[in-house]
């Protein structure tokens, strides 16, 4: 310090206190740096709201955050809350929070909101782009993408890439038509059958949210039913949504709605119609222009303004579980949809899922279910076929049609149509000895021998090698049967004994919408059944040992799920309807399709369930991969004290050549999985845990089920998984 510096010290040493005060802040001022306009690299920024906070769109769960940006001038008018924007976003250059450098590639992501200053004190880098003004990402499916990215452990950009389509620039240029005046309110029609059907219609009209589990009756009306229930919310000025299964259920409620309605008040948003088709209905529904939505699973998320219903058709139906991560089921969207909204809520089907009862033993929901007598009217007779009758019926038991279905077929066949259910695709999937069942194994691999048509060798389903001289290693035997016969095997041994019918197949190659209700018989896999004009006059629901054998905690439910599916499709017992089942009669599912109880066999399944503290009881997840990855990951995670780990144990290995279920590990590779199981209310808590563990994971360069990729071996975490075994 300088002589000079020392006298000023002194001088300003013995000033009053706020003279002191004023010095030290003329010294302060005159050091810092001169106020300049705020530029980013010369080029002004937004004089308001400068700050864009952005979600990109990396899908990794460690970036599963908010990054600010400079908002330039030239953007401001275009950069709102809601449109998609392109930043750069390159990998490593990332700060610890919002702050970006300039660096990497341009990323897309959606502009979340406009801030007035960032937490980062560093430069921000700027918007590079806005893709298009218009604004698709609004404040309610932000807050519903993230609590389903909360509640199944995934990344909220993962959400959004299922909950928003892709652009389509020609659509976002065509206007969307003008809203249609509100429509009066629907009669009660076919709802009157149900003991609080019409009730449930006046409220939704009147401006109510009223929330059921629903049970239809068998037959075609669900369909108008659920159409009378879109337009009763409509009615109120509010607007409905409705997802179901497979496109040929849409097309159902689509001509049901048109019939009602006309045309122009609903969207149909399904994969089927294209990416820019779908995008301009997407647009016409988040513009106001249209309040009703009926779509397949993707249009659970779909921007419906003033929500007033959303319901759910067939919620036990595998099509409603999304594939992509984060794997979230419709039922459980639309379920955070109803309390996020406050709006009605519906759940059909002609059976009875346990979550379903669950919902209805809770009080969240009031059952809607129709009278026995009314049951009894509309449902056809159901007859079983048991092991005792295959004993003594050993010729029918080889050819595995019983002298009871031969003869409902033959009747059948003079009245209309009959439908065959065949529980597997394919000509004969398994093999096994005629003399003691053993089942037909491959001499090179042990894989499973399949004959892949009428006189053809068989071959291996695993290794692929010919097997033209098979003999069975237990007995000797050289006849073969069998175990499980598909649909084209099924329709050559029918064609062969009924010459002059024709005979139709449904399945996953070709899947038939209706057929006539002239005499023919039917060949389907389960939900592949097509509509029959009028009915089918009787249905033969084959191999029931091979749905309920199934190792699989929902077995007996699926079952019941597919018997009911079908034998809804007959004609009513009052008119000569009849279905044979060929399953033991005194196992449960079997009794429930009996007495056509799907409820109470519901209701059953949930007691021992809770004693038992399975799911829907319990939240349940799983996290595979390799056994070192698995074990290394439960060692990490901080579960809740509460949490039970089940396992692990090894996964099935996919045979080579054979399609992949998804999750299952890849050809030639063992996996493991473990089960994680916590009480009612600790869902959220076993979500929160994996997600900041497969972060942290992901962080250090681990591989997860989402396509996060690194170093490290490959581990998927799953809430809610949808077999357990």
């Amino acid at each position: 310090m300088s002589s000079k510096d020392g006298q000023a010290g002194g001088g300003a040493e013995g000033a009053p206190p706020e003279q002191l005060a004023f010095i030290r802040e003329s010294v302060r001022k005159a050091k810092a740096p001169k106020a300049k306009p705020r530029t980013w690299r010369g080029a002004a920024l937004a004089k308001e709201l400068p700050v864009a906070r952005v979600l990109v769109d990396k899908g990794v769960l460690h970036l599963d955050r908010y990054f600010d940006y400079a908002v330039p001038e030239e953007l401001d008018a275009d950069a709102q809350p809601g449109v998609r924007v392109r930043v750069r976003f390159g990998a490593g250059r990332h700060r610890v929070r919002e702050g970006r450098r300039e660096g990497g590639g341009l990323i897309d992501g959606f502009l979340v909101e406009r801030v007035a200053e960032s937490d980062y004190s560093g430069p921000l880098a700027a918007l590079a782009q806005v893709v298009s003004p218009e604004r698709v990402l609004s404040e309610e499916l932000l807050g519903l993408a993230r609590a389903v990215a909360d509640r199944y452990a995934g990344g909220l950009a993962d959400v959004l890439q299922l909950a928003v389509p892709p652009r389509s620039a020609r659509a976002e240029q065509r206007p969307s038509p003008e809203p249609l005046p509100v429509p009066g309110a629907p009669e009660a029609g076919s709802w009157g059958r149900y003991e609080r059907g019409a009730a449930f219609l006046e409220s939704l009209a009147s401006g109510g949210a009223p929330r059921a589990v629903w049970n239809a009756l068998p037959g075609p009306e669900w369909s108008e039913e659920l159409a009378r229930a879109v337009a009763a919310t409509l009615a109120s000025g509010r607007g409905a949504l409705v997802v179901l299964p497979d496109g040929r259920a849409v097309a159902r409620v689509d001509a049901a709605l048109t019939s009602l309605m006309g045309e122009g008040r609903h969207a149909v948003l399904t994969a089927d119609a294209g990416p820019e088709k779908r995008y301009r209905e997407w647009l016409a529904v988040r513009r106001g222009s249209v309040r009703a939505v009926v779509g397949t699973r993707a249009a659970m998320f779909a921007p419906v303004q003033d929500l007033g219903l959303v319901a759910l058709w067939d919620d036990g139906d595998d099509s409603h579980s999304e594939l992509h991560a984060p794997q979230p089921h419709a039922r459980e969207v639309l379920l955070l949809r109803a309390a996020q909204d406050k709006c009605g809520f519906l759940l059909g089907s002609w059976s009875c899922t346990v979550e379903a009862a669950q919902l209805v033993e809770s009080g969240w929901a009031r059952p809607l279910v129709a009278g026995r007598e009314q049951v009894r009217g509309a449902a056809p007779l159901v007859r079983t076929v048991g092991d005792g009758d295959l004993a003594r019926d050993e010729a029918a038991r080889a050819a595995r049609l019983p002298t009871l279905a031969w003869q409902a077929v033959r009747e059948g066949l003079r009245h209309g149509p009959v439908l065959v259910q065949v529980p597997r695709r394919g000509y004969v999937p398994r093999m096994a000895c005629a003399n003691c069942r053993a089942p037909a194994r491959c001499r090179h691999c042990s894989g499973p021998l399949e004959a892949q048509g009428s006189g053809a060798d068989l071959r291996c389903g695993w290794c692929g090698r010919d097997e033209g001289a098979w003999h069975c290693p237990e007995c000797g035997g050289f006849r073969l049967r069998a175990q499980v016969v598909g649909a084209r095997r099924t329709a050559e041994e029918l064609g062969r004994a009924f010459p002059a019918v024709p005979v139709r197949t449904s399945g996953r190659e070709h899947v038939l919408d209706t057929v006539p209700g002239t005499p023919s018989l039917v060949v389907s896999t389960p939900g592949a059944e097509p509509v029959a004009e009028g009915g089918y006059a009787a249905a033969l629901l084959l191999d029931g040992w091979a749905m309920l054998g199934r190792p699989d905690l929902r077995a007996g439910e699926d079952a019941l799920r597919r018997w009911i599916a079908a034998a809804s499709l007959v004609r009513p017992q009052r008119v000569g309807g009849t279905v044979v089942v060929v399953a033991e009669p005194t196992l449960r599912p079997v009794q429930a399709l009996v007495r056509w109880d799907p409820v109470g066999h519901a209701v059953r399944e949930l007691a021992e369930r809770a004693e038992l503290g399975f799911p829907p009881v319990s939240r349940m997840a799983s996290v595979a991969g390799p056994g070192e990855a698995v074990a290394e990951f439960l060692r990490a995670v901080e579960l809740p004290p509460e949490a039970e780990v089940l396992g692990p144990v090894p996964v099935p290995v996919t045979a080579a050549g054979r399609p992949r279920r998804v999750g299952a590990p890849p050809p030639g590779e063992h996996w493991e999985r473990a089960l994680i199981r916590v009480p009612p209310g600790r869902g959220a808590a076993l979500a929160a845990a994996l997600k900041a563990a497969q972060a942290a994971r992901m962080a250090r360069g681990g591989g997860s089920g989402a396509g996060g990729g690194g170093g490290e071996a490959v581990v998927r975490v799953r809430m809610d998984p949808p077999d357990i075994g």
